[in-house]
């Protein structure tokens, strides 16, 4: 089991009283793309922000290259190694691409994070050269780089990425799905959200299908790219759909 960098066994977690993961249980492999599947309500964004910290898990575990982090809270779980990048955009709208990597660097130190901001605009070069804009200038591909980029200034072992596609164009989604490609070939682990089902099956390397917080399939992506059923299958249907493939 040590190619397996996340986890979940048997994980509740959810909203005050309403439990929107039910005993969920997954793995996802080191240096790949695992991708989270399902209809809308099955928990896919639910499992990032647990993971993250943001949602305390009321029973289970959940282990971080077999270490137990089910506790963690966010800025630990930073130091372990794991970064997020929520749903829609999340930057300082008024503030320049430069002062938005700085603050993504805050714990760092101001003498490391000036350091790893030029590796980053070494990886986006568009960045670069819209460095001093406001982010609210920057064009919806240009701000995805920039949230990705803010979160590799901490050079994470971890991504979880929610909805990268939200708002942009296939050519631009087809950008941001290599450059995580790229990432998990220099070792990157991705655990990402996409409801941009047959796209996100091509990058890919596993898809875990969940249902009213279970997990009900998990397998290598390519195996349901070549499924006929996948859009009845991910997009909206019951978990004896999924049993019954």
């Amino acid at each position: 089991m040590s190619d397996i960098a996340i986890e979940f066994e048997d994980v509740v977690a959810g909203y005050k009283d309403l439990m929107i993961l039910n005993e969920l249980s997954f793995t996802a492999r080191e240096s790949a793309i695992t991708l989270l599947l399902g209809p809308n309500g099955a928990g896919k964004s639910t499992v990032l922000k647990t993971l993250f910290g943001l949602l305390r898990v009321r029973a289970g575990k959940i282990r971080l290259h077999g270490e137990d982090i089910t506790h963690a809270d966010p800025r630990d779980l930073l130091a372990r190694g794991i970064a997020f990048v929520p749903q829609g955009r999340n930057l300082f709208s008024q503030l320049t691409v430069y002062q938005n990597l700085e603050l993504g660097g805050i714990t760092l130190g101001m003498k490391t994070t000036h350091e790893r901001i030029a590796e980053v605009l070494d990886r986006f070069p568009r960045l670069k050269e819209r460095l001093h804009s406001q982010s609210s200038t920057l064009s919806g591909g240009e701000q995805k780089q920039l949230e990705i980029g803010r979160a590799l200034l901490l050079r994470p072992r971890v991504l979880l990425i929610d909805e990268p596609s939200i708002g942009l164009s296939p050519q631009i989604v087809a950008g941001v799905f290599d450059l995580l490609r790229g990432l998990v070939a220099q070792g990157l682990t991705v655990l990402m959200v996409e409801q941009n089902v047959n796209s996100a099956l091509k990058v890919a390397n596993d898809a875990v299908a969940l249902a009213s917080g279970t997990c009900v399939l998990q397998k290598p992506a390519a195996e349901l790219l070549a499924d006929p059923d996948i859009e009845r299958l991910f997009l909206g249907t019951a978990a004896e759909d999924f049993e019954d493939k």
